[in-house]
C-alpha cells in the first residue's frame, strides 16, 4: 500500500475511528479523505497536503520508522521461541500491529513492488492434509519476500509413512530449511513439530484445533470491509453459520474477535455441530453477548458479518451428516431474507459447490457483499507479515522495494 494510504489507515485503526469521525478530527470533508485513500491507479486519487501529514504526526500516530528496533518477534514468541501455533498469543494491540505490517506488504502482494529481503531463505511446506489455497498462499507469500519453497504433501510422500516420528521429521527438516509451515490432521501435532524444531514453525491447521493465520487474514478482511462502509468492528454483530464444532477457522476467529469490544455473536449450527463450549464461555467471559441457534432464520438477523463454513465431512466419520438440513444453505434467497445491505459475506473456503450442497451458494458470486475472494487475496500480505516478523526482517522490507517489471 502506498505510504499515504498506509499512514491514514494506520491512524484510523489506532484511533478506532470511522472515516467520518477521522475526517472531522482532521478538519476535512469525508470526500477529501476518500480521495486520499484511493489507490494510485485511480484517476480520482488526490495527494494529501503536507499539513495533514504533519497533523497526523502530532497525534503520535505516524507510521513506525522502518529503521527502529522491533519487539514484534519477541511478543509473537511468548514461549521464548519464534513460532505461531495459536491465536492465544495475541492481545488486541499485537494483532493490530501484525495487520499494520500486512498493510505495508500490500504493494508487493499486488505485484506492484518487488523485494528480496528473504533471498537465500528456504521454506518447508509440510502438508499432511489436502490443501490448495493455504499451501499455495504460504508458498507465494514466502516467494514474494524473495525466498524459495520446498513442498511435501500427504503422508504417502513423507518418511512418516515409514514410521518416522514427528520429532525426527521436524529435527531433520530444521536442518534443511529456515522456516516450517505444518498442516496435520491431529490436534496438537503442530506443537509437537515446534517442540523439536530449531527454526520458526507456523501452524497451517491442526485437525479441528486452530488455524491462526486464517483467523488473522479474516480479521484483516473484516477491518477493511467494515472500513469501506464507514463502520467499526467494536460493537459489530457477527453471525457464524455451519459446522462450528469441527471448523478450526471459526475456533481461531472467535478468539481474535473476542479481543474487541461489545461484539454480538450469533452462533448458528445444527444441534450436533455447535461451537465448543469452552470457546463460547471465553467470549462471554470477555463481555460479549453470545446466542446459539439451530436455524438460519432464528440466528441470522441483519448481521454486519456473516461467516459461513462448510460441513467438515472428513472429521465426522459419517456421524451427524443426516442432521445437517438444507436450510443451512446460504444462497441469494437466504441473504435477501436475513441480511442487511451492508452485511459482509465471508467463507474460509473451500466451499462445496455441488448441486444442493448446504454451503455458501454460487448464486451469490455477483453480489458485491461477497468478500470471499478479497478474503483469499488477504492471505498473501498477512502471511508475508508473519514470515517477515518471525524471521526479523519486517522493518527492512520498505528499504528494499523496487518496481515490478512485469504486468499481469
Amino acid at each position: 500500500m502506498p505510504a499515504q494510504q498506509a499512514l491514514l489507515r494506520d491512524a484510523m485503526q489506532r484511533l478506532s475511528m470511522t472515516r467520518n469521525a477521522f475526517a472531522e478530527k482532521l478538519g476535512v470533508s469525508r470526500r477529501a479523505l476518500d480521495t486520499w485513500l484511493l489507490p494510485e491507479t485511480s484517476s480520482e486519487r488526490r495527494t494529501m497536503p503536507d499539513v495533514v501529514a504533519r497533523l497526523i504526526g502530532t497525534m503520535g500516530l505516524a507510521a513506525n520508522d522502518a529503521s527502529a528496533p522491533t519487539e514484534l518477534r519477541d511478543r509473537l514468541a511468548r514461549s521464548g521461541r519464534p513460532h505461531l501455533l495459536s491465536v492465544d498469543v495475541f492481545d488486541r494491540d499485537l494483532a493490530e500491529e501484525v495487520l499494520r505490517v500486512a498493510e505495508r506488504m500490500e504493494p508487493i502482494a499486488r505485484r506492484q513492488k518487488v523485494t528480496r529481503v528473504l533471498e537465500g531463505a528456504v521454506l518447508g511446506n509440510l502438508f499432511f492434509e489436502p490443501s490448495t489455497r493455504t499451501r499455495v498462499s504460504f508458498g507465494a507469500a514466502f516467494c514474494r519476500l524473495g525466498g524459495a519453497v520446498c513442498d511435501t504433501t500427504g503422508f504417502t510422500f513423507s518418511s512418516m509413512a515409514k514410521g518416522e516420528s514427528i520429532h525426527d521429521t521436524s529435527r531433520v527438516m530444521s536442518g534443511y530449511v529456515d522456516a516450517l509451515v505444518v498442516r496435520h490432521p491431529e490436534q496438537g501435532s503442530v506443537a509437537q513439530f515446534a517442540a523439536a524444531a530449531t527454526v520458526p514453525v507456523i501452524n497451517g491447521g491442526d485437525g479441528p484445533g486452530e488455524h491462526p493465520t486464517q483467523a488473522l487474514l479474516d480479521l484483516y478482511t473484516i477491518h477493511r470491509e467494515l472500513a469501506r462502509a464507514g463502520r467499526k468492528l467494536d460493537g459489530a454483530h457477527v453471525a457464524m453459520v455451519g459446522d462450528l464444532k469441527h471448523g478450526r477457522t471459526v475456533h481461531s476467529l472467535i478468539k481474535l474477535l473476542s479481543l474487541y469490544k461489545g461484539i454480538r455473536f450469533s452462533l448458528v449450527s445444527p444441534a450436533s455441530l455447535e461451537m465448543p463450549p469452552a470457546l463460547v464461555a471465553l467470549a462471554r467471559e470477555r463481555g460479549h453477548k453470545v446466542a446459539e441457534y439451530d436455524s438460519v432464520p432464528k440466528g441470522v438477523r441483519q448481521p454486519d458479518i456473516l461467516y459461513a463454513t462448510r460441513i467438515q465431512k472428513e472429521r465426522m466419520g459419517g456421524e451427524g451428516l443426516e442432521a445437517y438440513p438444507a436450510s443451512f444453505r446460504i444462497d441469494r434467497a437466504a441473504v435477501k431474507a436475513h441480511c442487511a445491505k451492508h452485511t459482509v459475506l465471508m467463507h474460509p473456503l473451500p466451499r462445496d459447490s455441488t448441486a444442493g450442497a448446504n454451503d455458501l451458494a454460487d448464486d451469490l458470486d455477483r453480489d458485491p457483499r461477497l468478500a470471499i475472494f478479497r478474503q483469499t487475496d488477504s492471505g498473501i500480505p498477512v502471511r508475508m507479515a508473519i514470515f517477515a516478523i518471525l524471521l526479523g526482517v519486517e522493518n527492512l522490507v520498505t528499504k528494499d522495494l523496487r518496481d515490478a517489471v512485469w504486468r499481469t
